[in-house]
């Protein structure tokens, strides 16, 4: 489908069953295949970038079983630290979370590997990641353009004579790639972050999904990680997924925007960050009401336009840009500067969208202020740059009864490819 058309419309209701957090199900599968046994990961996330990571591990030996087209879970047998193929070549698309812990986790193996993915991910970043592995010792080689994939592992010895030091400011993937390999050293190991940590809520779900395989970090208020000499992992038996917070945030969006929607398979017990989309657009106006597995929220009288700090949301964060077209007054949205090193330019890419519908906007390096706008452009055809959140975010705009037209809607499929279908099933 080259373009999909959605009506104008100015009302919500019914329910939504989320898919599986892709954070989660992309963390557990590379855990599981890392530890000794056998876990059955229940509801994880079928999408492009979570079969990138199963069809990674299946090429580097790894034994998983999925169920049949029914089937809502994968079994994956631990290898106990030790992937059996030792040299392979990997296509990983532009999947950050298959992409970054998987080059930490294969510099540790002793093997030769060389792994790449589209263009878009040979222009996102992974200096930062390598710098951090060279200092173990790991010999990684890049293939084009310095501090960018493609690249190469070589085999090498690894050596740990010091703690390790990252940056935390570019993306929190790189902190979560050293904390999920760190373990197949079976030796103390520290990690001390340089800078501010970006998106410390996805390190917790790292921390969090750990402790369910027998590994434990020490956690020195986020300026330092450590584990003890000989942490391994040991798989449940069985692990569930609970549903993509993120994804959640359209919903959540489109309720307060325009109705009432209950968002099932995600409660207020979520290991997941993002979670806290719901205390800002509470604070817009939305009401939230928690139930014991889901989520309900309803319209805001008037939608409060307000300045937000975005450091511990930056994929949320998007959805906020898109309701503050809907605010009373203008929002400015902080600590946004990892937008720009995502799936595309995600602050050019919504300035130039938000302006073509008729919004003014203000960006900087890390902010965008949005100013709300009575009359806007309708038929607008939005440009989606192969990024699965500019598709779900300017989906929402056809509740400002737009008719909206969103070019290149496949590329939802990366992380939501029911996303359409789910959104139609509750506008009236």
């Amino acid at each position: 489908m080259k373009e999909k058309i959605l009506k104008a419309s100015k009302q919500v209701s019914g329910y939504i069953k989320l898919p599986g957090s892709k954070s989660i199900t992309n963390r557990v599968l590379l855990m599981s295949a890392l530890g000794s046994g056998v876990t059955k990961v229940i509801d994880p996330l079928r999408s492009e970038d979570t079969d990138q990571m199963i069809k990674a591990l299946i090429r580097l030996g790894v034994l998983i079983k999925e169920g049949n087209e029914n089937a809502t879970f994968i079994e994956v047998k631990g290898t106990e630290h030790d992937f059996p193929n030792k040299n392979a070549k990997l296509f990983l698309g532009n999947s950050g979370t298959t992409f970054r812990p998987l080059t930490a986790v294969l510099a540790m193996m002793e093997g030769n590997y060389y792994l790449s993915g589209i263009e878009r991910m040979h222009e996102r970043p992974i200096k930062d990641l390598v710098d951090a592995l060279e200092q173990m010792g790991s010999y990684i080689q890049y293939e084009k353009n310095h501090g960018y994939p493609p690249i190469t592992i070589k085999n090498s010895k690894i050596k740990l004579s010091r703690p390790i030091q990252i940056k935390g400011d570019i993306s929190s993937q790189y902190l979560t790639a050293l904390l999920i390999a760190g373990p197949i050293l079976e030796n103390e190991f520290t990690i001390e972050v340089i800078g501010d940590l970006v998106s410390k809520p996805y390190i917790d779900i790292t921390l969090k999904l750990l402790t369910k395989f027998n590994v434990f970090y020490r956690n020195d208020n986020w300026r330092s990680f450590s584990i003890k000499k000989d942490s391994k992992y040991r798989n449940p038996n069985e692990i569930f997924v609970e549903g993509d917070a993120s994804s959640a945030s359209y919903f959540f969006a489109a309720a307060a925007l325009a109705g009432s929607i209950e968002i099932k398979g995600i409660n207020q017990d979520s290991i997941q960050g993002d979670l806290k989309f719901l205390d800002i657009i509470s604070k817009m106006g939305a009401k939230i009401e928690f139930k014991s597995n889901s989520i309900q929220v309803s319209k805001a009288k008037t939608l409060k336009g307000l300045e937000i700090d975005c450091i511990e949301i930056p994929d949320a964060a998007m959805t906020l840009a898109i309701m503050a077209v809907f605010a009373d007054k203008p929002t400015k949205l902080k600590n946004i500067g990892s937008w720009r090193v995502k799936e595309t330019d995600r602050i050019l890419a919504m300035d130039n969208e938000l302006t073509k519908i008729g919004v003014e906007v203000l960006t900087t390096q890390d902010s965008m202020t949005i100013f709300p706008q009575k009359y806007l452009n309708d038929n607008v055809s939005i440009k989606t740059y192969d990024d699965h959140r500019i598709a779900m975010c300017f989906s929402l705009l056809c509740l400002r009864n737009l008719n909206i037209t969103i070019q290149d809607p496949g590329c939802v499929n990366k992380t939501y490819p029911d996303y359409f279908k789910d959104l139609e099933s509750v506008i009236e």
